[in-house]
């Protein structure tokens, strides 16, 4: 069956658990913007303050700001895409449809749920000193979400397959989203690794550093980014869907029995 045909419950089941996912808390969806902010925070006070890893970087507020915000949209995607399976047991086993679209829907419902985190992003960019300027450029940040979003659905396709047959990689996948934390340069300059070039060299391929990178380039440096990065990122989002797709699609009638 193809995705298509169940698009209409793709976005469906989107909206609603967006509206239910935070409807015990009294603070509800007030939460997904409240989240980044308390880790911009502690990260601000940890890495700013205490360690100083914002020297010589310009605007540090606003690099920490969307580097939090952007890469917890990332976290947060993998995360709810690896344990899509598992959690729906049920509907899986009662009903036949394409099992892609549970990912699908994950994925969606994290980019409408981060509507309102990008606009808080970037709304503190511009009230925190020292006060960005709004221009042209920040119509950019659209594109990079969207590619940002097409690797996210990759890779939770990829590990909601591995995770349904072997569950305890996801207690890995919490550890991973760590160290790949501090291999996209969240919360320090790229510039630290100038003596180690080879890990530099690395550091730039890897897809989450290009997506902060470019929005930070776009958003606070008035520039539209190496059409290199550009390239690279697009290609890692190529990559990671194709890949996804073929992995998920391989094991899709399995997924009901294996649970």
């Amino acid at each position: 069956m193809s995705l298509w045909n169940y698009r209409h419950f793709v976005v469906y089941d989107a909206q609603a658990r967006i509206q239910t996912g935070n409807e015990q808390d009294k603070l509800g969806r007030a939460w997904l913007v409240l989240g980044p902010l308390l880790n911009g925070l502690m990260f601000y006070l940890i890495m700013g303050v205490l360690l100083q890893s914002g020297r010589g970087i310009e605007n540090f507020i606003a690099f920490l700001i969307i580097g939090v915000f952007l890469f917890q949209m990332t976290s947060r995607a993998v995360s709810k895409s690896s344990s899509v399976i598992r959690s729906n047991k049920n509907v899986i086993q009662a009903f036949h449809f394409p099992r892609a679209s549970l990912v699908l829907a994950a994925n969606i419902r994290e980019v409408l749920s981060n509507i309102p985190v990008l606009i808080t992003m970037l709304i503190l960019v511009v009230i925190l000193p020292p006060f960005e300027s709004i221009t042209f450029r920040w119509f950019l940040i659209i594109p990079i979400v969207i590619l940002q979003f097409i690797f996210n659905l990759g890779v939770g396709l990829i590990l909601a397959r591995v995770v349904s047959n072997f569950n305890d990689a996801s207690r890995l996948i919490g550890y991973a989203m760590r160290l790949w934390m501090y291999g996209s340069c969240m919360f320090f300059s790229i510039d630290r690794f100038d003596k180690f070039p080879t890990a530099r060299a690395i550091m730039e391929f890897n897809p989450l550093y290009i997506v902060l990178d470019l929005a930070r380039q776009n958003i606070i440096y008035q520039n539209v980014g190496d059409l290199r990065a550009w390239l690279i990122l697009t290609l890692w989002s190529l990559l990671a869907i194709t890949v996804g797709l073929f992995y998920f699609w391989k094991g899709e009638e399995t997924y009901g029995r294996q649970i």
